[in-house]
């Protein structure tokens, strides 16, 4: 077996999704604990420590206590070299995490026990289950009071349509948590709240035979229900089979506390052995082999000013097949020319370190000089592929922007540009005005105050924001049509993209349909098809 395909066997990656507060970051730090990527684990909310969450850079996470934008870590368990894509829970950024799904091999779904499926849950699992993607379910805080596991497992499969197999069952929760019961190795791993993740939990082997020894460990109350939870699950549950799980029909269901470090590590060790490494993609009507000697890639997202120092501008890439040499010319195909990839780099959340080589299944961080768009492909010059494009999602939101101080053109153009090429906003303005205020579209409202707040600390602009009546976007497919010419209800505003094409802003479904109506044979199109 050559080195290459060494290396790449062992890639495993993934993405952590998860509703805001069920405890995604925490469960993030904690895995990074046990691959020595971090010495010590901060709270998100600063409760156990004085640090910030490791996977959240940008200052105004910090400050929110939220995910912002994705984050990438790299690190090494067992053997296994893991990247972890650290997703924003809150749905305002949806956008982002959509785009990182892509880059991903299998996800990881957090769940607060006592909340169980939220929102936001419900948004990115159906965007997994589009793609077939492999999804591992971490039940959450089951050292507060939790609903029944019964309920949470009954509604992830209503949900989801998808069948779920526990592969450890809790024993009581919030003040009478004891543990979680193994079922295929017939172990209780028992809990101290006082344990905090110190030292290996060490599991106790315990048959659910061994009636006086579980009550020993457990009590006799906790241990009856036991006994017959796990009686139920193999004569009325799921049985557990490797192809549906990596096929995404079937989600192995751990339950654990992330704060407390409990159940963290026997997870990361399961989900090691059931997910796979690096899948093939699709280029055209080709399947991209990972084990192809020839290296391809995408850009999955683009960040600015990651590193106030330096300014620059970072695009992340998915590599999806091959062996990335750091010298080695390699072609951008949307470009249609040649490029060395600058600064090739290995992420921790915002702390890098040059690298001189990558595989199939890594996520490296380049330098950008304002060349590449999200979902370009990369590949060596001659054995050309074009990986399928990444949606944009349609804004739901809008807003007019002007800057404060007029004699900042060139700092405001910049800023708004470059925010938009990362894929966090949308930029118009109205055809024939001169372009002082720019129209500005987003998914989330959220997304206003992070430009509002990045315009003003990156680019040392102050700007007006003025919101908009519109929540409708019909990018304008009859390129024959003049939009001067269409008769539109007085509340329609005409707009274009800084590509040039024209596009109508409606402040409700029916100003669309009217549209439609009183203009024969027009065509709009929700998503842009550049």
């Amino acid at each position: 077996m050559s080195d290459t395909r060494k290396e790449i066997e062992r890639r495993r990656t993934f993405a952590i999704i998860s509703h805001p507060d069920a405890g995604k970051t925490t469960l993030t730090e904690k895995l990074l604990l046990y691959g020595g990527a971090i010495q010590l684990a901060g709270s998100v909310k600063g409760k156990a420590t004085a640090r910030h969450a490791v996977s959240d850079w940008m200052e105004l996470e910090k400050q929110r206590g939220i995910s912002i934008t994705s984050s990438v870590m790299q690190f090494e368990y067992e053997g296994f070299c893991i990247n972890i894509l650290d997703t924003p829970g809150h749905q305002d950024f949806s956008e982002d995490t959509y785009r990182t799904l892509m880059a991903a091999d299998s996800a990881v779904m957090v769940i607060d026990a006592a909340k169980g499926i939220e929102p936001q849950t419900r948004k990115l699992f159906k965007i997994c289950a589009m793609r077939h993607i492999p999804i591992f379910t971490f039940i959450n805080k089951l050292d507060r009071e939790a609903r029944s596991p019964y309920d949470l497992m009954e509604e992830l499969e209503t949900e989801f349509g998808i069948g779920t197999y526990p592969m450890n069952w809790p024993i009581g929760c919030g003040i009478d948590f004891k543990g979680v019961y193994d079922r295929e190795k017939q172990q209780i791993l028992a809990f101290t709240e006082s344990h905090r993740g110190q030292n290996r939990i060490e599991p106790i082997a315990c048959t659910l035979d061994e009636t006086e020894k579980l009550d020993s460990l457990i009590g006799e109350r906790l241990r009856r229900p036991l006994q017959d939870d796990i009686e139920l699950l193999d004569g009325a549950g799921y049985e557990f089979d490797l192809d549906s799980v990596r096929n995404g029909q079937l989600s192995p269901v751990f339950f654990g506390s992330a704060l407390n470090n409990f159940g963290v590590e026997p997870f990361l060790e399961s989900f090691l052995q059931m997910t796979m490494p690096p899948m093939p993609r699709i280029s055209g009507e080709d399947i991209v082999d990972p084990f192809d000697d020839h290296f391809s890639a995408f850009v999955f997202k683009i960040q600015a000013n990651m590193n106030k120092a330096h300014r620059d501008r970072i695009a992340f890439m998915r590599i999806c097949s091959g062996k990335f040499l750091r010298d080695k010319e390699y072609f951008h195909v949307q470009g249609g020319k040649g490029l060395r990839l600058a600064q090739p780099q290995q992420l921790m959340a915002d702390d890098r370190s040059i690298i001189d080589e990558a595989y199939a299944g890594d996520i490296i961080g380049v330098f950008d000089p304002g060349i590449f768009s999200i979902g370009d492909t990369i590949c060596e010059k001659g054995q050309e592929v074009r990986f399928e494009g990444i949606p944009t999602f349609a804004p739901e939101h809008f807003a007019a922007v002007e800057r404060v101080d007029t004699m900042k053109r060139k700092q405001f153009e910049k800023g708004i540009e470059q925010i938009a090429q990362e894929g966090a906003i949308q930029i118009f303005h109205e055809p024939g005005m001169v372009m002082e205020e720019i129209v500005v579209g987003v998914v989330g409202v959220l997304q206003l105050e992070v430009l509002e707040y990045r315009l003003k600390t990156e680019y040392g602009v102050d700007i007006r924001r003025r919101d908009l009546p519109y929540d409708q976007i019909r990018w304008i497919a009859s390129s024959d049509r003049d939009p001067r010419d269409l008769n539109l209800t007085s509340d329609t505003k005409w707009v274009q993209d800084f590509k040039g094409n024209n596009l109508l802003l409606f402040t409700a479904e029916w100003c669309v349909r009217w549209a439609l109506d009183k203009n024969e044979g027009l065509q709009l199109e929700e998503f842009s098809r550049n």
